[in-house]
């Protein structure tokens, strides 16, 4: 199986990287894609948007839709899939998934697609797994750590910044975004490695695991 696995942000692509390979069998092949924020579902599904922008979800019509027409004619020895791996953030997940299936559902032909949404952001797999985290930064902070209920909506980042970083989320919010994704990008980096993907608490982990696995036996 080959996988083009669609991220919003570089450190979503950067933690993927390390623990795909952790997921699916020698012999399978993968392609991680990163954007540039997460954007919204447009309204209209035929306007077409600015691709310079790479925002993931306003491009995600033409994506899947392209992807559709080029999986059509892989050869039947070459099944591919897209994968959607996004924050839900602030979104509802029932309604947000059903918007995400009308999107694949105005496609034809559709691509074989899986949506796997981290509840409520990329960090809650991090701490879904505290001895890895644990192992990144040996003085992280175990009563933050422990104070976390898995997949909790409780401004995740956040939570692993109070954690992890010299005067918590309030002073790496204070220095602004691009420091805010250098820093989540070097969690990944951290983290990501010492991640045992056969024992992870987050549920949202375990599903996006299962998901890619299932794909990935099938063939």
């Amino acid at each position: 199986m080959h996988f083009e696995i669609l991220v919003e942000d570089q450190s979503g692509k950067k933690a993927l990287d390390i623990l795909v390979p952790k997921i699916v069998k020698p012999g399978n092949t993968f392609k991680i894609i990163s954007y540039k924020g997460i954007g919204r579902i447009p309204g209209n599904l035929n306007v077409e948007r600015d691709p310079a922008k790479r925002i993931l979800l306003d491009q995600l019509p033409k994506l899947l839709k392209g992807y559709g027409n080029a999986f059509s004619n892989y050869p039947v020895e070459y099944p591919a899939t897209v994968v959607l791996v996004c924050d839900l953030d602030e979104k509802e997940l029932t309604t947000f998934k059903a918007e995400l299936h009308a999107v694949l559902a105005s496609c034809n032909p559709a691509p074989m697609t899986r949506f796997c949404i981290a509840i409520e952001e990329g960090e809650a797999w991090f701490l879904g797994d505290i001895d890895a985290v644990k192992a990144a930064y040996p003085n992280a902070k175990d009563a933050v750590l422990a104070s976390y209920s898995n997949d909790s909506i409780v401004g995740t980042w956040e939570v692993l910044a109070n954690a992890l970083y010299r005067g918590g989320a309030h002073a790496l919010s204070s220095q602004g975004w691009q420091k805010v994704g250098a820093e989540k990008s070097a969690w990944a980096e951290r983290i990501s490695p010492h991640m045992d993907v056969e024992n992870n608490n987050s549920p949202s982990f375990r599903y996006f695991r299962d998901q890619v696995r299932e794909l990935a036996d099938a063939q």
